[in-house]
């Protein structure tokens, strides 16, 4: 969309919002200058809850060990 100035922004704010709200992005200019982007908001994210999972995930005991030989020379792109 074309900037569209502050006039016509005030007189139109409602339409504008709307078209924001669908996903498009509205510069809004003074004398051709654009000052200022009406954007959507975006999902909110859900608050995060700790212990969610506690007791549903196992960490084997040799998870720190280290690793074989020829294990870390695959990541390291070693034959």
């Amino acid at each position: 969309m074309d900037p569209v100035n502050i006039y016509h922004a005030k007189t139109h704010f409602s339409k504008l919002v709307e078209q924001a709200s669908q996903g498009e992005e509205i510069i809004i200019a003074k004398a051709g200058k654009p000052l200022a982007k009406l954007v959507p908001l975006g999902v909110t994210r859900t608050l995060r809850k700790p212990g969610l999972l506690k007791g549903k995930i196992h960490v084997g005991d040799d998870f720190d060990r280290p690793l074989h030989n020829t294990v870390v020379a695959n990541f390291e792109g070693k034959k």
